[in-house]
């Protein structure tokens, strides 16, 4: 493949990770500004989106297409949790976990303890615990828990995967996120703090996943 062409891919990658930062951290003044939904929506849209476009350029192996995927699927959940509510929303997050856990299952840490795997089943089972008890809606509570389930799982093969310590923060910092969301339906009361907590975890740990596992299959590849 011509260079020239590979240098240009690289700059455009650049440049596309540069745009989804500022789309993503300035939306944190989006609920300060009088906005129409659907401006409110695409911009919303713009940081991950703008992070799978980054994933896209650089991806060189299936590896670089499932980070990609991942990213494009959040990016849809973000703005369909607008437009078509929480069920559709959650399903596409819970589709980009799917695409997240065969990610690190494709690329597991060699040499791993027991500590690890315990650790592992904590995550989960924590995780899966608090999404059943938090909200207020009990009818919610299994719905939840299935999430909850995806969405554990895929942090917990990010811990066990051998990329840097960045993703699996990345993918704990998403969870955090969630679980935030689910407190805020039940004990923990809405406030801006809360509303800037969750998409702040959320996206910097998008970002995280995203540049670790890009960079990382960059260097494998040279």
């Amino acid at each position: 493949m011509d260079m020239g062409f590979l240098d240009m891919r690289v700059w455009a990658a650049r440049l596309a990770l540069a745009a989804a930062i500022a789309g993503g951290v300035s939306y944190l003044t989006a609920d300060h500004l009088t906005l129409t939904p659907a401006v409110s929506l695409a911009w919303k849209g713009t940081g991950v989106g703008l992070l799978a476009l980054y994933a896209a350029l650089s991806a060189r192996s299936l590896d670089g297409w499932l980070v990609c995927g991942v990213m494009a699927l959040g990016a849809a959940g973000d703005v369909l949790l607008g437009a078509a509510g929480f069920a559709v929303g959650g399903a596409a997050f819970f589709a980009g976990h799917m695409a997240a856990i065969m990610l690190y299952q494709r690329n597991r840490r060699e040499g791993l303890g027991w500590p690890a795997w315990l650790a592992a089943a904590a995550l989960i089972a924590g995780t899966i615990g608090a999404a059943i008890t938090l909200p207020s809606d009990r009818s919610a509570a299994p719905a939840l828990g299935i999430y909850a389930a995806g969405l554990s799982y895929m942090a917990a093969s990010a811990w066990l995967s051998r990329f840097p310590r960045s993703v699996p923060l990345g993918a704990t910092m998403f969870l955090a996120s969630d679980l935030l969301i689910f407190a805020r339906s039940g004990p923990l009361p809405a406030s801006a703090v809360v509303g800037f907590a969750v998409w702040g975890l959320y996206f910097v740990g998008q970002a995280l996943i995203a540049t670790g596992v890009v960079r990382t299959l960059a260097r494998d590849a040279h």
